[in-house]
């Protein structure tokens, strides 16, 4: 069986995975709640748990933000803490929802929610307009590379549905998120608690012609052409049967990260470099001619190399250089600070190699975009930068260019405990750099 590029069936691609970020008490979860409820995306036993739950706090009508809030603690507090992921769909598209916290002392609970987001719905209070916390959300969206963002000004009920409240908080967020390199914002009005604008238009708002917030998600492309990406394969496993049915087959299995591989290609095996030329790519358990990401194959190579787990297949004429020494921009997600001379060990893709804390050169304020010299370590939930030196050379590319093999984590080798989730390369977009700022820190 031959299969083309072409043959990509449309169904397959329907899935948008989206964060969700908003500061204190901005209705982030009511949002959430309002959205799978309205697109008839609950089931009945949950909203009966919900409807009781909200009878026993004194509330008349079901609280639809406890839909998302599922951790005690969030209920009682009435905040998210953790990242709540929900599963929905609709006759359009399936979804992937990361319902991440809005506070400070949880950005990194942002940053793992938003990390594989391919849209981030970021909520503003209409009578607070754009705040620091806003900013934060935006910086961080960015520095993650998130190609699309939707601004949803909440509460427009409590403002009279005012379009110039509207107007004036969407001009200052999209000017800010262009000032970091952010290439698509779509602003929405929107009130949660009353559904203006989520699932239905409201009839309220009547001088706001754009989609709601559910017509935006269903319709937003985010299908991107794998034959634009560089190619790159790391190999989870040497499939080696030895058996009397398959003596001599040797086929080495994984998930494409990016780009499409072909038979005949000519390919390098990274870190050794050696060459060869793929004889033949199984999938699915027959062969085709033609595999692109994110799809799962088996790649047969003309010659017997060395191949393992950790090692990176990439065509040859667009082969990541190898390195051992890496500069990254982190968010360190543990308790425990990082500081320089910590010794960790440095997992990408599927390779793990040990490393070394040799500089921290800087650390980001999120609030307004400063950055302090030589912080001398990073705390849980800073984002800072890194220079570090691998025992083994890692083809790692920029961030930039591919979030799957431009990212890696920093595992402690005690405990195995996961320490910082780290981005190769240079913080924010190129736009960034035009306005004179210094986004790079």
């Amino acid at each position: 069986m031959t299969t083309t590029i072409d043959a990509v069936d449309a169904s397959a691609t329907s899935l948008l995975r989206f964060a969700t970020a908003g500061s204190v008490d901005d209705g982030k979860s009511t949002l959430v709640g309002r959205l799978l409820h309205d697109s008839k995306s609950v089931l009945a036993d949950q909203l009966a748990a919900v409807e009781h739950a909200s009878r026993s706090r004194g509330a008349t009508a079901p609280d639809l933000a406890l839909l998302t809030d599922g951790l005690r603690a969030e209920r009682e507090q009435g905040i998210t803490i953790d990242v709540a992921y929900r599963y929905f769909a609709t006759g359009r598209r399936r979804f992937i929802l990361a319902d991440t916290p809005g506070h400070v002392q949880y950005t990194r609970n942002m940053v793992t929610g938003a990390s594989t987001a391919e849209l981030a719905l970021v909520l503003v209070d209409a009578r607070n307009g754009v705040v620091e916390q806003t900013r934060r959300h935006a910086a961080v969206a960015a520095l993650l590379r998130v190609p699309h963002v939707v601004l949803a000004v909440n509460k427009m009920d409590l403002v009279d549905y005012a379009e110039p409240v509207f107007a004036a908080i969407a001009e200052e967020f999209t000017a800010y998120a262009a000032s970091l390199g952010v290439p698509d914002v779509t602003a929405i009005p929107v009130s949660a608690l009353a559904g203006d604008n989520v699932v239905t238009p409201s009839a309220r708002m009547d001088w706001y012609g754009g989609p709601t917030v559910l017509e935006h998600l269903e319709t937003v492309p985010v299908v991107a052409d794998p034959t634009l990406a560089a190619a790159r394969f790391p190999v989870q496993y040497v499939i080696r049967p030895q058996s009397a049915e398959h003596p001599d087959y040797r086929g080495y299995a994984g998930q494409i990260a990016s780009g499409v591989l072909r038979v005949g290609e000519p390919v390098t095996v990274l870190p050794s470099g050696r060459t060869s030329v793929i004889a033949g790519i199984d999938a699915l358990g027959a062969p085709v001619d033609v595999a692109w990401a994110p799809q799962s194959v088996t790649l047969r190579l003309a010659d017997d190399l060395d191949v393992s787990r950790g090692d990176l297949i990439a065509p040859a004429a667009a082969a990541p250089a190898t390195t051992r020494d890496v500069e990254a921009t982190v968010c360190h997600l543990a308790d425990r600070p990082l500081r320089v001379g910590d010794r960790v060990l440095l997992k990408h893709t599927t390779r793990t190699v040990k490393a070394i804390v040799k500089d921290l050169p800087s650390r980001l304020g999120l609030d307004d975009l400063s950055h302090t010299a030589a912080p001398g370590e990073l705390a849980a939930n800073d984002i800072g930068r890194v220079v570090l030196r691998t025992s083994e050379p890692l083809a790692l590319d920029a961030y930039a260019d591919s979030r799957h093999t431009g990212s890696f984590l920093l595992i402690d080798p005690a405990d195995g405990t996961t320490l910082t989730a780290g981005m190769a390369g240079t913080a924010f977009g190129a736009t960034a750099g035009d306005t004179g700022a210094e986004w790079d820190f």
